[in-house]
């Protein structure tokens, strides 16, 4: 297990740029299972998820060709079949989170898909229920296999699925993308109400309609898919990762520095950088940059009637779960209180704890919800050797350490490494000193 050796208390200066969205990339590779002619997807982030879906694809027997750094050229012309049905693909499957989204594409072309338990971070109960429901909907028939410890999709008398009205029980990302994936080959029309709409969503659905897929009401909750018989080859070009976007603004603030961040794509930033802006962090849109400014102290806002200020997670438009981790950090060197309401997982708060030992002044309320009361860097946070347990919050403890006054040890980095592209490279050339073991 390897590990990041941080000396903390460096300021950070220069400009960096934020790696491909991840999500986004998961999406859009897994897409190209629904042609058998070429796609070319470009930014894609070279990371640890990334990597592995691409190593699975191959295995199918997807022509992967890497053109460039972050550019690859991808042709399903000739899929394994049978390997997509053996229990060597399904446990593959059952230890990558990215796999979920080939359920949809193999069902729809192939007319039958193995649907194992997903694996990744351990952030809590992470359901499948919206994707199942939504792919039975369309006329897929369930059934669990014992032998495969999976549960087993199969299109109707092998034919195609077949096009539906349908309304999800909740705006689950990876679900809708894995149902409109599975509807653009389907016949007739798929209409689907409460379908999240996340940037990444738009991206894909964008990409197939390039590939000739009929798709209305792009940015919407209201996705209508009209089925087509055959998707063509494509290009494609994954957006900048709002994610990186946030930690990046994150850390400048925790370490009082000033960085700019290059090509954020701020359109598609959502509510993200206000919500900094409620922790007191004055960041200027340069463009298409973000410039965050040195400040000797950052006051969180309180509502309009003087209670403190609740920052939560919520279906785009509303703010990303996947950043409360670095703002709850963030706020720990702030002026003020703030609740950092954690809606979806119910685990992804536990990670306080490490913050807690470093001098931090958190209350964890309960499993979702969290108190945080800032420094507002009178006291700097202690060193101390940590573990990090998922993607967010082990980027969350590499912020923390890099603001500690000492030497700080994060071990199991490899979950960093699965969200964030040589993050140690990059933060030293603005001035971080990390050390990789």
């Amino acid at each position: 297990m390897s590990s990041f050796v941080i000396e903390g208390g460096h300021q950070l200066s220069g400009t960096i740029r934020p790696q491909g969205a991840k999500n986004e990339a998961l999406e859009v590779i897994s897409a190209v299972l629904l042609t058998d002619e070429e796609v070319t997807i470009s930014n894609v982030p070279e990371i640890l998820d990334v990597r592995n879906l691409i190593l699975m694809l191959e295995g199918m027997g997807v022509k992967v060709t890497r053109l460039e750094k972050g550019k690859y050229t991808f042709k399903a012309d000739n899929i394994d079949t049978a390997y997509i049905e053996s229990e060597d693909f399904v446990r593959k499957c059952a230890s990558l989170r990215g796999s979920v989204m080939v359920i949809g594409p193999l069902l729809t072309r192939f007319g039958q898909a193995y649907f194992p338990k997903p694996g990744g971070d351990k952030i809590g109960r992470r359901r499948v229920d919206t994707h199942i429901t939504g792919l039975v909907n369309l006329g897929a028939v369930l059934e669990y296999s014992q032998e495969m410890k999976a549960f087993k999709l199969t299109a109707p008398g092998g034919n195609s699925l077949k096009g539906c009205y349908m309304l999800l029980d909740e705006a689950s990302v990876t679900g809708t993308a894995n149902i409109v994936m599975a509807a653009v080959l389907a016949e007739g029309r798929t209409v689907i109400y409460n379908a999240a709409c996340e940037p990444y969503i738009q991206q894909l659905c964008r990409m197939l309609t390039s590939m000739g897929a009929q798709i209305e009401g792009i940015g919407s909750n209201l996705l209508t898919v009209t089925g087509v018989r055959h998707l063509h080859g494509a290009e494609h070009t994954v957006l900048p990762d709002m994610i990186e976007v946030g930690s990046f603004i994150g850390m400048a603030a925790l370490n009082r520095s000033s960085i700019t961040i290059r090509d954020v794509s701020y359109r598609n930033l959502g509510i993200i950088p206000e919500s900094f802006r409620r922790l007191g962090i004055n960041l200027e849109q340069r463009g298409d940059d973000i410039f965050v400014p040195a400040q000797e102290s950052y006051v969180i806002e309180s509502f309009l009637d003087g209670s403190i200020m609740t920052i939560a997670d919520a279906p785009w438009p509303g703010l990303t779960p996947d950043l409360l981790s670095v703002m709850l950090v963030v706020a720990t060197q702030c002026r003020g209180s703030v609740l950092i309401h954690q809606k979806m997982f119910e685990s992804r708060l536990f990670f306080v704890d490490r913050l807690i030992d470093m001098g931090a002044q958190i209350i964890l309320c309960d499993p979702h919800r969290a108190v945080v009361i800032g420094h507002d860097h009178n006291f700097r946070l202690r060193p101390g050797n940590m573990v990090s347990p998922d993607i967010r919050a082990g980027i969350a403890l590499l912020i923390a350490a890099m603001s500690a006054a000492g030497t700080s040890v994060i071990g199991n980095i490899e979950q960093i490494d699965r969200g964030y592209e040589d993050i140690d490279l990059r933060l030293n050339a603005l001035g971080a000193s990390i050390t990789r073991q």
